[in-house]
């Protein structure tokens, strides 16, 4: 287990995609910053809501989008601004050439919303499809630790859970895996992710970033990819890297054992009948996280994602959610976000930055502010999806598409149709064999 530098801090509720929810999340602020768990609320912004529009820019911008909006406009309640719909529709059987042996697109006109579940709610746990999901956890030989879920209201209403350091609560410990990817490992790349998507704007930040021949890791919605699944594929055929980030967007340690699957098993699904693919890495929501949400995962295939944390004060969250509600300014945004690269230039790895592509303000903040910024720094950044700054070929992301060179072993595992083989046990984790993928 790995811990951060200090014991967490208390925040407010952050409004979700779909209802507000009391859910604790450390927001990035100085590294010399300090708080104390009986501080005050804040919101990201380190400010109340009201005193948010007040806050001035600490730094000078190496560059800005010349076509960039007002900051002032970048705000709760702005004006709506164009949007861009998938630029491209793919036909069904379109082939992947990028990709050695990928599948081919399915055709996304046969997919029908009625045969998922109520969009934005966590699925039930009595379809054939979760009952399958179950079976395919219980044959997995991942032990699944006997943790129980904790309770609305973060951290100071779960104080057991937060003393409990077996179960490595990423949330309120800042406790990570050994294995959870939150960092790239070379200095100066920064693993560029988008999550809560695709939505509205979404084609707005794909045409910039390929604009500027950029490639993110999108951590995707299921309940947005049913909804946007032509965008979902023309993240995919621009050879962006396509992540699982929950059907319905829980605190996942909230849910219990079933729960988490159908949650992780659904948006796996309906990414799969939309792509054709399988994705290998997922990312929680809130980044909620816990020993046993993290081995329900692993069961299911999926590699946990986080984002950097060197404290609770300085996790590399920009705050930018939070614009369109009202619980921050973009100017604020930009001033966590200088924080984010003065401490990233100062430690030894790369990084990895929590960001958003599910409104119109996070679109604007990342496509005129924080990509030229970034895009000028000297020195340079390499910016690339996580599965490229973990030094591995955008075919790794995908279960039909590994070579397994991401196993640091030597082992090979393989989901071979839905379903695990044991041939053999490699680093107290169940491999399956190779069945001529």
């Amino acid at each position: 287990m790995k811990f951060s530098l200090a014991s967490a801090l208390v925040l407010p509720a952050l409004v979700s995609a779909n209802d507000v929810r009391e859910i604790h999340q450390a927001r990035q602020a100085p590294a010399s910053a300090s708080a104390s768990a009986s501080a005050p609320a804040t919101t990201a912004a380190g400010t109340t809501p009201a005193a948010a529009s007040a806050v001035s820019l600490t730094f000078t911008l190496a560059s800005t989008n010349p076509t960039a909006l007002p900051l002032s406009e970048i705000a709760s309640g702005a004006s709506t601004q164009p949007t861009v719909a998938a630029t491209t529709t793919f036909a069904g059987g379109t082939a992947p050439t990028f990709l050695s042996s990928a599948p081919a697109l399915p055709d996304i006109s046969t997919i029908l919303p009625s045969s998922y579940p109520t969009l934005d709610k966590t699925p039930p746990t009595d379809s054939d499809e979760v009952k399958a999901w179950k079976e395919e956890v219980a044959s997995s030989g991942i032990t699944i630790p006997d943790i129980a879920p904790t309770v609305a209201g973060g951290c100071p209403a779960n104080l057991d859970a937060v003393a409990d350091t077996s179960r490595c609560w990423w949330t309120c410990t800042g406790c990570a895996a050994d294995d959870d990817v939150s960092e790239c490992p070379d200095k100066m790349t920064w693993g560029l992710t988008y999550d809560d998507g695709p939505a509205l704007y979404t084609g707005n930040l794909l045409n910039y970033l390929d604009q500027q021949k950029l490639k993110a890791t999108f951590f995707v919605v299921g309940s947005r990819a049913i909804s946007y699944p032509a965008l979902l594929q023309e993240e995919y055929m621009a050879q962006h890297q396509i992540a699982v980030h929950t059907w319905s967007h829980p605190p996942m340690t909230t849910l219990t054992n079933d729960q988490v699957i159908a949650e992780l098993g659904w948006s796996r699904k309906i990414i799969k009948d939309v792509l054709g693919v399988t994705p290998k890495y997922w990312r929680p929501p809130f980044g909620d996280v816990d020993n046993r949400v993290r081995a329900i995962a692993k069961a299911l295939g999926l590699q946990t994602s986080i984002w950097t944390r060197i404290s609770p004060q300085a996790t590399f969250d920009t705050g930018d959610f939070d614009i369109a509600g009202g619980l921050t300014s973009s100017t604020q945004v930009l001033n966590n976000w200088e924080n984010i690269i003065g401490n990233a230039t100062t430690i030894d790895t790369g990084f990895i930055v929590l960001e958003h592509d599910l409104f119109q303000q996070t679109v604007e903040i990342a496509m005129d502010y924080i990509l030229p910024d970034a895009l000028a720094h000297q020195p340079p950044f390499k910016i690339e999806p996580i599965i490229s700054c973990l030094n591995q070929p955008l075919g790794n992301a995908y279960v039909e598409t590994s070579d397994n060179s991401s196993s640091s072993s030597g082992c090979q595992c393989i989901m071979c149709s839905w379903r695990p083989t044991t041939d053999f046990i490699c680093s107290e984790r169940l491999w399956c064999a190779e069945h001529g993928w």
